[in-house]
């Protein structure tokens, strides 16, 4: 079984992040477990908060920690991603030499409510990964625009074409998963 855990950069109820998300999640195959890690409750990151960690911090890196793999889903805000995304990164990668995201192989999913399609989120988000070493699968890019116009009144993705990207997608991730974890 191969674990992937879900940040989602969005709080918001209904958030299209989260939309988008759960979407690509149910495209991953059975032996695939997924977990959406809840990044809402963590208090801004501190350095002070290494020698006296947070309950949220421990139970947030304990969860991340577990997971082999990694989906980010993030709208974009401002040209770049949320702070709650970031973080939740910054808090996962401290104390100084214990990150949880070390080598766990990682798929960015961007999206906006506008023509740019998350295109700036994604880009701000490469070069953190990159140092925290998640290594991040080049290609396809998944960068969706005008979020509202493919789900329904009852949230589910309308468009054909689109599911069919996002399964190449997927797929694409689940090749690129099993480059790193056995």
């Amino acid at each position: 079984m191969t674990k992937v855990g879900v940040l989602v950069g969005s709080l918001r109820e209904g958030s299209y992040a989260r939309k988008w998300a759960e979407e690509f999640t149910k495209l991953l195959p059975e032996d695939f477990e997924v977990t959406f890690l809840e990044i809402g409750n963590l208090p801004l990151y501190s350095e002070e908060y290494d020698e006296n960690e947070p309950a949220e911090y421990a139970s947030f890196r304990a969860e991340a920690k577990a997971q082999d793999a990694i989906v980010i889903s993030t709208p974009e805000y401002n040209r770049s991603t949320s702070a709650v995304l970031k973080n939740a990164l910054d808090v996962g990668s401290r104390p100084y030499g214990s990150s949880v995201w070390d080598g766990k192989p990682t798929i960015i999913i961007g999206h906006s409510i506008s023509n740019i399609s998350g295109a700036n989120a994604i880009q701000s988000l490469r070069p953190t990964l990159a140092f925290l070493n998640m290594p991040v699968l080049p290609q396809p890019e998944v960068q969706l625009a005008n979020s509202q116009k493919y789900f329904d009144d009852a949230g589910n993705l309308n468009n054909e074409g689109t599911k069919d990207f996002l399964q190449g997608a997927a797929d694409a991730y689940v090749a690129h998963v099993k480059r790193y974890v056995d």
